[in-house]
């Protein structure tokens, strides 16, 4: 097909109109997407420079997720650290009750007899005691058994004072007073004969006082200690039982701080002892368990100010990170974003354009209509 034949003025008018259409599109486009640079078609240095400022900072918006989560665990464990100050404050005061509370002997005395001598025969404080008589004194568990086997007055209380824990003596009024020092239970019987029901001694005895409730509070509130220290974990990370956590505050992991965890258990830096067997029926023994817990309150005050010194630097490099982002993504949509307010002015100058454009181009074929006329 022959190709049609333009004239200068016609075919520079067709130019001008392309062009205005072709420009009329790209508006258009900018203020549909509100990008001046859709792709790197448009502008392909303003394009990859701004992905590059966009992919930084959405890589910076995962590290921030990380330092938030940095926040909450070290927030986790300063509430479990506040909270172990508070069970050794408890613990504290458990110790310093039993201090304050003397231990008084549980104790059961004989009916009044007359001795009048501490070397007469024991059966003669009662005519129905035997020498084959055997009384048992059971204290802290312990059983002991005893033969009258023609002792003396001083002889069987010598005797029972001999036992671990035990104390015999007779009062000015003539009757055999037996004690339990530690407190605990006292029981007196008989494996041979009625000695015990004799002397009206036979029974268990638990009317004094000892520090058995005080060491068991104290044990348990130890136990206490070491199962919030364990709960004391933030997805998965517990820094008071040991577990680091490294924050990092840059892409390629260059800068970062590592937070060293502690162990703030019983056993371990911590190190307040169990209580075992009767040992807080010595004074010393509580005062030692004292001033381990005053070690341990300061153990967990020094902590607790290292962790509040990591706090800090995590959220000044959360702040910084958070207002980096905002810059960069600021300076990504600096490339790409139009300008709406220039956009619609030149979507009104190109149809303007675009109009003139078609009235100039049938101006210039008018010439060409004009031949008709002379047919």
């Amino acid at each position: 097909m022959a190709e049609v034949v333009l004239s200068g003025a016609m075919r520079s008018n067709l130019l001008s109109l392309q062009n205005t259409s072709n420009l009329l599109d790209q508006t258009q486009s900018r203020l549909s997407t509100g990008l001046k640079v859709n792709g790197a078609i448009d502008d392909p240095t303003a394009f990859f420079t701004s992905r590059t400022l966009s992919t930084r900072a959405s890589d910076l918006n995962e590290l921030l997720d990380n330092m938030n989560l940095a926040t909450e665990t070290l927030n986790t464990a300063d509430e479990g650290i506040q909270s172990i100050l508070t069970l050794v404050e408890t613990m504290k005061a458990t110790a310093n009750e039993a201090l304050d509370t003397p231990i008084v002997p549980s104790y059961i005395a004989s009916d009044r007899e007359l001795i009048s001598a501490g070397t007469m025969s024991a059966t003669a404080m009662d005519s129905g005691l035997e020498t084959s008589d055997v009384i048992t004194i059971e204290v802290t568990g312990v059983i002991t058994s005893i033969q009258l086997s023609n002792m003396t007055v001083d002889e069987l209380v010598s005797s029972i004072s001999a036992i671990s824990g035990a104390t015999a003596d007779i009062s000015i009024d003539g009757a055999l007073r037996i004690e339990a020092d530690d407190g605990r239970e006292l029981i007196i019987g008989s494996s041979a004969g009625d000695i015990a029901a004799d002397l009206k001694l036979e029974g268990t005895y638990d009317n004094g006082t000892n520090h058995d409730k005080f060491e068991a509070d104290f044990n348990e509130l130890r136990i206490q200690i070491d199962e919030l220290a364990g709960d004391a974990s933030y997805k998965g990370v517990n820094i008071l039982t040991g577990d680091d956590l490294t924050v990092n505050f840059n892409e390629d992991q260059t800068s970062q701080l590592v937070i060293r965890g502690a162990d703030l258990t019983v056993g371990g830096d911590l190190s307040i002892s169990e209580v075992t067997g009767s040992a807080w029926e010595s004074e010393s023994s509580i005062s030692l368990a004292v001033a381990e817990l005053d070690a341990a309150k300061e153990t967990l005050r020094t902590q607790a100010s290292t962790f509040g010194g990591n706090m800090s630097v995590v959220e000044v490099r959360s702040d910084f990170t958070d207002q980096l982002i905002v810059n960069l993504e600021t300076g990504a949509a600096e490339l790409t974003i139009a300008d709406l307010n220039e956009e619609s002015a030149n979507l009104l100058a190109l149809q303007t354009r675009q109009s003139l454009a078609t009235t100039a181009l049938s101006i210039a074929s008018q010439a060409e209509q004009n031949v008709l006329q002379l047919f």
